[in-house]
């Protein structure tokens, strides 16, 4: 019963289904009636008292003719009026400074229409009648909404997190009032570095230094800090971020300045730390006019759209106003996602959006796309990358990468394509797996193309791990987290080369602009990253701490599972150490060896041979013997080599690769001014 009446009067005061009994349930018209009923007995009480406090009007009982006069007319025109301002239209839950200047302005003409009623009916008035009534009234009306608002909001915050933003400028503000209008969050204090704000506060929440999280964190059992700073360097935001890691509290932070002017965010969104903000230098600035050189206005083609890198550049390349965007991949759901992910980024009648299913490797397919479109510019993104998947598909992994890269790339050059721009990776760099040295050869392929001669300009950009892509150690750390752990990481030593996912398509679209013909790109990507420590931060950063001694938080462990096939501990981005400078001060263009394109050739008819015949040993051989570095690797995960030679189907090892190899003595180091 207690309940039934409970959640009745949080149906007439909340104007919404948020009853303990869901089955309680009233219509507006019936909230309506129950507010304006409760008014009219608090303008009776306070006309009673205003009476009886007034010298003028001491009255014997309930029979003083003023008084009935006044009741009658005030409390039916005072009902009409606060039904006309719009008194009940107002959440007694989202009560605000509006709804308050409704409740006052409302009782101000029923007071106008007591002090007519009086005058009208020739009675002397006393001037603090009036003023009495007026006061009772707010009390009681405007009082009483308070009261009920804040005692549902302090049950509201039962269930709440405690939480802090760091930020009490105009974007901190905005999100303490989008938080305040929800159920999940209670915010506790404003951090900011302004000195003077330090003791102030703002809409009942006060503003503390920073100095101060640490002890208000444990005090008030803070599960998150929210970074309301969306305009502050990327320096000074890895500051903050690296100050709470050791808080063990979960840090989310609101769209940065640039989604919150392209309307791609609002402030109330919470979001995770945006993982570049972990990376130890600041991002690469793009330069609009390398970016819209081989775009504006132009064919673009885009192969692998699909994937990790691809969509990126997709959307990248929709801002610089193509007038043809072609999408191309072997996965027809791929292909779905993104033509479905970048249709409304297409402007009105600017870009022809198409988008085609095929393969990278078959050279006919390509020819007639580019012939038929009058392709101009080329982004090969098509690749496996993951480097465990390609050291058990040998044969696959190679034929992809390698003849997906010479079939586009030929195809380009008898077409006329303007410009050819391959993706690579730091892992072609003195490979240790089979990935890495297929890359590599698809550079030597590019490389010697681009040493003909011809109308096409070929180059290649070669960067290292992507925050965020498909197969990154990201996503994986990030789920695994949420899982309660353990965070699998293969080494204790290993480090790799991060950037971000907007990062790595702006370096691709800026270098197609200041390629000459067969150059290699790479990024000044600062120190490599200890993928221990990245995990270490990641959980920190998400609330929970590594450190099993800590009884205070949650823990969530580390697991150790060794290098996985084909990985190396570090990876390089250089194969030499001659370097150039280019248009853009944080991009480089190696100097490396290449290989003449008939050479090239050769070896990419006996590579063809063996992938034809999943013969891992003589591509394995081919690999080995055109690869700068790639040396003592052994085919020993591949799946289908292994069956075969566990049931005795496979060649002997002497017929296999019964081809002799020589080894490509022909190689000419690029020696051509930077761009």
């Amino acid at each position: 019963m207690n309940k039934d009446i409970l959640s009745l009067f949080r149906r007439v005061f909340w104007h919404r289904s948020v009853s303990m009994n869901p089955d309680v349930s009233l219509p507006p018209h019936r909230i309506t009636i129950s507010l304006l009923t409760l008014d009219i007995i608090y303008l009776t009480l306070s006309m009673l008292i205003a009476f009886s406090l007034a010298g003028d009007y001491a009255f014997s009982g309930f029979l003083n003719r003023t008084l009935i006069t006044s009741l009658l007319v005030t409390l039916p025109v005072s009902a009409l009026i606060f039904i006309r301002i719009g008194l009940y239209r107002a959440m007694i839950r989202f009560m605000g400074q509006h709804a308050i200047w409704t409740i006052l302005i409302s009782i101000t003409y029923s007071s106008l229409v007591l002090i007519m009623t009086i005058y009208f009916s020739e009675d002397k008035m006393s001037p603090l009648l009036s003023m009495t009534y007026w006061i009772f009234a707010v009390l009681f009306i405007g009082g009483t909404r308070l009261c009920v608002r804040a005692f549902f909001h302090s049950l509201k915050w039962l269930n709440s997190k405690n939480v802090i933003i760091y930020g009490a400028g105009e974007s901190g503000r905005q999100l303490l009032t989008a938080l305040q209008h929800g159920e999940n969050f209670r915010v506790i204090a404003f951090v900011d570095d302004e000195v003077n704000l330090h003791g102030s506060v703002i809409n009942g929440v006060p503003v503390v230094p920073p100095k101060s999280i640490s002890s208000i964190s444990i005090e008030f059992n803070i599960s998150q800090v929210l970074l309301a700073l969306p305009t502050i360097s990327s320096e000074r935001r890895r500051e903050i971020i690296n100050s709470l890691a050791g808080l063990t509290v979960s840090v989310k932070t609101i769209p940065k300045i640039s989604e919150l002017v392209s309307g791609r965010a609002i402030v109330g969104q919470i979001q995770d730390v945006d993982l570049s903000d972990l990376l130890g230098r600041e991002a690469v600035p793009p330069n609009p006019e390398l970016i819209e050189k081989c775009i504006a206005s132009k064919v673009v083609l885009v192969t692998g759209a699909g994937g990790s890198i691809g969509a990126e550049l997709c959307r990248q390349i929709l801002q610089s106003s193509p007038r043809v965007l072609i999408m191309l991949d072997n996965s027809e759901f791929a292909l779905y996602k993104i033509q479905n992910l970048i249709k409304s980024e297409i402007k009105a009648n600017s870009t022809e959006l198409i988008c085609l299913l095929g393969s990278a490797q078959d050279f006919n397919r390509m020819k007639k796309i580019y012939s038929t479109f009058n392709v101009q510019t080329v982004y090969h993104a098509a690749a496996y990358k993951h480097v465990p998947i390609v050291e058990y598909n040998v044969a696959e992994g190679v034929a992809n990468n390698v003849f997906g890269t010479a079939a586009s790339a030929q195809a380009a050059r008898e077409s006329n394509v303007e410009t050819f721009v391959l993706i690579s990776t730091d892992k072609a760099v003195r490979p240790a797996n089979v990935m890495g040295a297929s890359k590599r050869f698809a550079e030597l392929v590019v490389q010697g193309l681009a040493l003909e001669e011809r109308k096409t300009r070929f180059c290649i950009v070669r960067f290292g791990n992507v925050l965020g892509s498909s197969g990154s150690v990201v996503p994986l750390f990030k789920k695994q987290i949420h899982e309660g752990g353990p965070v699998t990481v293969t080494h204790p030593d290993v480090s790799r080369y991060f950037m971000s996912l907007e990062e790595a398509a702006q370096l691709v679209l800026q270098a197609s602009a200041m390629g000459t013909g067969g150059d290699v790109f790479v990024l000044d990507m600062g120190e490599p990253v200890r993928i221990l420590e990245l995990a270490k931060r990641m959980i920190q950063l998400s609330g929970y701490s590594s450190d099993r001694s800590n009884e205070i938080v949650d823990n969530i462990d580390i697991e150790f599972i060794g290098l996985r096939p084909g990985e190396k501990l570090h990876e390089e981005l250089l194969l030499g150490t001659r370097v150039a400078g280019t248009g853009h001060p944080m991009i480089m263009r190696a100097e490396e060896e290449a290989l003449e394109y008939t050479i090239v050739e050769q070896a990419l008819q006996s590579l063809e041979s063996y992938c034809l015949k999943a013969d891992c040993a003589g591509i394995s051989a081919v690999l080995q013997n055109t690869v700068d570095g790639y040396a003592n690797h052994e085919i020993r995960h591949d799946h289908i080599w292994l069956k075969q030679s566990n049931t005795g189907r496979r060649l002997p090892e002497n017929q296999a690769s019964d081809e002799k190899i020589k080894p490509f003595p022909k190689r000419i180091l690029r020696d051509k001014p930077g761009a």
